[in-house]
């Protein structure tokens, strides 16, 4: 008998408490997660993702100079505004019919190479792992951790940790030798994107038809030097993951269902070849097909397509339970695509935002964030994808798609293998990711570092390039063009936690129309019209608690690993509604673990 069949058996009376965390922050304070939660039965029974903050970029890029799209998307995020900027110029090269040259892809692939290994280390490692560390699993599971103490590491050979809770007290904030070390390697990636982009996190050198950074030698050896200095943390943080996460899931039976949820993957794809990308639009399913990153829709593990253009055409965004009027009574913007087919007037190109501030009420609207789905013309569903917090995707759909076959990148239909040069310690090594079982917390944590592992593997390849086409005197980065009177153009990218998209209106060379789609929509979307939850709710509502504390004490930890799994944004501050009135107010630093 399974954890969940045992449980199910064994109910008790049902204890229902109101749990709240709201803000859950990382920049600005907009997620909250709202839950009903069971303690007699230990699991969560309802959940509502909700976002307090209006943005707006949609309604203010209209009637603006389409060039300027890239400089003034960047400024959506403080985290990853280069993904923006590099989405925009795609959409942008599409609408004007403009290709950069070669060298200009592969400085932008560096680029957002060096964002992803960034962005992921500093994610996982100074603030998912916190979830993870020795702080926090003796605060919440202390069995685990004593546990963890007589458990050896399996691979100790590689990363030097004896045991489990060696690593866990590795990653502890502030003091932990991991967590330190994490710090220092963002420094250098982020050193690396900034020799590429300029600044960060809003570049100062990309444009549509090319970049402004100045290829030479010593920019490429500049960028090689530090990749090489980080290569063998890289090698040692998929060690370390993994003996946690195997870890947890032999240490807590069932664990495998918190954060569990059909999977319904979406991957926009990544890294464009520049030896096959044109950005025309009838030939988008050719060269997305080319990209380093196989794009991909994975419906309870099948491809589904790797299309770009069905891809594209697919795409619906619904008000759900969100503060919007509805605009489908609008004439439409775009009522065919380039190449004849229909399209929905729920489609980005046809979106029209009409925010409605109202009072949140959780039996109807409570939500900034509108319900992107995809519509699957093979069953009529429109399906609540996620990004499996960028990598979980990324992996899945390149690995089923078993396109990429690069020196250091091999897919095989059911794995990616990532090989490794010999770093300043250890020797030359491959990486296997599997597809796993489930799409859940723990896989969607699990997959992070072996992406960071395959932006490392893959800048390797745009370095070798970038230095053949400069020693062969081919230093082109630009490439000239005209705005169009009327155009259309789409980018599809993907920003560090996920699907990215761009769409594009111009008319009288004005923008028309614009909208961006990032990640956090599609994972933090209320529910729609048809009652679906989006994937924060879905993935915890129904989830079992391993918590050991009760409700006076509890600390949502496994609520949180698996919001926190999907790459949101962060703890800069908790604030916690306990049921029946009782109001618990936590006040701390922006990770657990600091003392006063």
């Amino acid at each position: 008998m399974t954890a969940t069949e045992a449980r199910a058996a064994g109910r008790k009376p049902a204890q229902i408490v109101d749990m709240s965390w709201d803000p859950i922050t990382r920049i600005i304070g907009n997620l909250g997660i709202y839950t009903k939660i069971d303690f007699a039965n230990q699991e969560v029974v309802e959940c509502r993702s909700t976002s307090s903050l209006f943005r707006g970029y949609s309604v203010f890029m209209k009637g603006k100079d389409p060039r300027d799209a890239g400089f003034i998307t960047s400024r959506i995020c403080g985290i990853c505004g280069d993904n923006h900027t590099t989405c925009s110029n795609y959409a942008q090269q599409m609408a004007y019919g403009v290709k950069p040259p070669p060298l200009a892809e592969h400085i932008t692939n560096l680029g957002e190479a060096a964002e992803y290994m960034f962005d992921h280390t500093i994610f996982q490692d100074n603030l998912v792992f916190v979830d993870f560390c020795e702080a926090m699993v003796k605060a919440t599971n202390p069995s685990v951790l004593a546990r963890a103490e007589n458990t050896p590491a399996p691979h100790a050979d590689i990363h030097g940790y004896r045991t489990i809770a060696d690593i866990m007290r590795a990653f502890n904030p502030f003091e932990g030798e991991v967590y330190k070390q994490a710090l220092k390697v963002s420094r250098v990636t982020r050193e690396m994107f900034c020799l590429m982009e300029g600044r960060h996190v809003h570049p100062s050198t990309l444009y549509p038809g090319g970049v402004g950074t100045m290829p030479s030698p010593s920019l490429f050896t500049d960028y090689l030097t530090r990749l090489m200095h980080v290569i063998d943390f890289v090698k040692q943080a998929v060690a370390m993951n993994d003996d946690v996460f195997d870890f947890f899931y032999e240490a807590l039976p069932g664990y495998e269902q918190v954060g569990l949820r059909r999977t319904l993957l979406a991957c926009w794809g990544a890294w464009q070849n520049p030896d096959v990308v044109d950005y025309r639009y009838d030939t988008m399913n050719t060269w997305g097909k080319a990209m380093y990153v196989t794009p991909g829709i994975i419906i309870d593990g099948r491809l589904r397509t790797n299309n770009l253009i069905d891809i594209n055409l697919g795409l619906r965004i619904l008000l759900g339970s969100s503060y919007y009027q509805d605009w489908t009574n609008e004439e439409p913007f775009v009522t065919h695509d380039p190449l004849g087919n229909p399209v929905d007037i729920r489609h980005p190109w046809n979106q029209t935002t009409l925010p409605h501030p109202q009072k949140r009420d959780f039996d109807g609207n409570y939500s900034w964030v509108m319900s992107p789905r995809w519509y699957d013309n093979e069953t009529g569903d429109h399906l609540a994808l996620d990004t499996g917090g960028g990598p979980l995707a990324r992996l899945w759909s390149t690995a089923l798609s078993n396109i990429v076959d690069t020196p250091y990148i091999k897919t095989t239909g059911h794995s990616v293998k990532i090989t490794l040069p010999k770093g300043e310690s250890l020797p030359e090594t491959t990486l296997e990711w599997h597809i796993p079982k489930w799409s859940n917390t723990i896989e969607r944590d699990r997959a992070r570092p072996y992406f960071i592992a395959y932006a490392a593997a893959m800048a390797l390849q745009f370095l070798e390039e970038a230095t053949t086409l400069v020693r062969a005197g081919h230093t082109q980065v630009f490439t000239n063009f005209e705005v169009p009177d009327e155009a259309i153009g789409c980018g599809f990218h993907e920003a560090v936690r996920g699907v990215l998209s761009h769409h594009l209106v111009i008319k009288d060379k004005k923008i028309a129309n614009y909208h961006p789609y990032p990640p956090t929509p599609w994972n933090a979307s209320p529910r729609d019209h048809y009652g679906t939850p989006g994937p924060y709710e879905d993935a915890v509502q129904g989830q079992p608690i391993f918590e050991e504390n009760g409700p006076d004490t509890f600390k949502g930890v496994d609520i949180m690993r698996t919001v926190r799994s999907f790459d949101p944004c962060l703890p800069c501050g908790v604030h916690m509604y306990l049921g029946n009135g009782k109001t618990l107010t936590t006040t701390h630093t922006p990770t657990y673990g600091s003392q006063p």
